[in-house]
């Protein structure tokens, strides 16, 4: 994750260094890695929608060979390779979020060796000086940008925000209600962004229902292979944003704003990507 933090470091200190406020680097450094993950965004949703679309002919697969395991497994394998679908593709972009979840959250915790680059000699001293001074921060070097930052221009960053200082951790200041504006804002795009994608779930449902000689095909309740990778995937996108909000209450408010802006850019992601592959496909059905 270091590799990743320091690399993250390096563009998010490039933008600071053009805007000289952390907010608005954060912002940008949040839309810059989102254009870049826009590949993986559509690849994910592409590999669902067809997967969602082969969940009859899995059903008919097992039906077929139901008393024949080894068979099964082995068409449900021709299967996807036939039709170049991943079932783990959901779970996979999950992995990339939660990689750059940790990254970006070492990031904002230890700006000043990420980020600014500061020789580690110079933050252990500056740790030093607040252990004896009696401080004993959870996060030492934004300790010592709010202590250092006026007298020492190494270890200065511009925090303030909107009026909101960025460096500021929640569960720190819980007496000072303006820490929770941004994780409260986090909170609501991550419930839209759930919402909506459960509305594309169940839309993508509704619309595969199979009409043989104009009546409805019964579906067997039974589950299968793709239901149970659309299950993970569906435990995945709630287990996210609910290890995010807590670790968002112990981190600094620079961490939750960047949560939720990638979650407004996620929310026009899909969107978007919905919309366009929905006018592909009516395109490609006339």
């Amino acid at each position: 994750m270091g590799a990743i933090s320091s690399l993250f470091g390096y563009l998010l200190n490039a933008l600071y260094t053009v805007f000289n406020n952390y907010g608005i680097a954060i912002i940008v450094f949040s839309v810059i890695l989102r254009i870049i993950l826009v590949p993986i965004t559509i690849k994910q949703q592409k590999s669902l929608k067809t997967s969602a679309k082969l969940q009859e002919q899995m059903k008919e697969i097992q039906r077929k060979y139901k008393n024949n395991p080894e068979k099964l497994n082995q068409e449900t394998i021709d299967l996807y390779k036939r039709e170049k679908v991943s079932p783990f593709a959901g779970c996979f972009s999950s992995i990339i979020q939660l990689v750059i979840i940790l990254s970006v959250f070492w990031l904002v915790s230890q700006p000043l060796t990420y980020m600014k680059k500061i020789d580690t000699d110079v933050i252990n001293d500056y740790k030093t000086q607040l252990q004896q001074e009696g401080n004993q921060s959870t996060y030492a070097e934004i300790a010592i940008i709010n202590k250092y930052g006026e007298q020492d221009e190494r270890v200065r960053l511009n925090m303030d925000f909107l009026g909101l200082d960025l460096s500021k951790v929640p569960s720190s200041n819980l007496g000072d209600w303006t820490v929770y504006i941004i994780p409260l804002l986090y909170v609501i795009s991550s419930v839209v962004s759930i919402k909506i994608s459960n509305n594309f779930t169940k839309k993508k449902k509704d619309d595969k229902k199979a009409i043989t000689d104009g009546s409805q095909v019964k579906v067997e309740d039974e589950p299968n292979e793709l239901e149970a990778m659309e299950a993970m995937n569906k435990n995945m996108m709630y287990m996210l944003p609910l290890m995010s909000v807590f670790i968002a209450f112990i981190a600094p408010l620079g961490l939750a704003l960047y949560w939720f802006i990638s979650n407004v850019l996620i929310i026009i992601e899909k969107i978007i990507i919905d919309s366009v592959m929905k006018h592909k496909e009516e395109k490609e059905n006339a």
